[in-house]
């Protein structure tokens, strides 16, 4: 038997208009579930640009050919920011801050909508 689910979006904003923060309440039959609660401050999409003629169409930082997913692979690898922009000096602490929302992003449990 198919689960019947409901999806409920609740997001605050700025004045303007930028988003504060973001719940997704899920209720299926076993009661409601939050699925993503984080605090924004910033629009990753102001930093990360996605372009079929660079590097094959992966997420980049803006203005770079440098990869989100080695900003992510160099913080994985414990190296601090300021270790990342002298590797990297056409970075920006704002471009590090965006791949981790991006991959936050990523990240999140989605709930999509069943046919009745």
């Amino acid at each position: 038997m198919p689960r019947a689910a409901l999806a409920v979006r609740l997001t605050r904003e700025t004045p303007g208009g930028q988003p504060v923060a973001e719940v997704i309440l899920s209720r299926q039959l076993t009661g409601f579930r939050v699925f993503f609660e984080r605090e924004t401050f910033m629009d990753w999409r102001e930093h990360i640009t996605v372009n079929p003629a660079v590097l094959h169409g992966k997420a980049c930082i803006r203005g770079t050919r440098i990869p989100v997913s080695v900003v992510l692979a160099n913080l994985a690898d414990g190296l601090a920011v300021d270790e990342i922009i002298r590797s990297y000096p056409s970075l920006t602490a704002e471009g590090i801050q965006a791949a981790l929302a991006y991959a936050a992003d990523l990240a999140q449990e989605r709930v999509l909508p069943l046919p009745a």
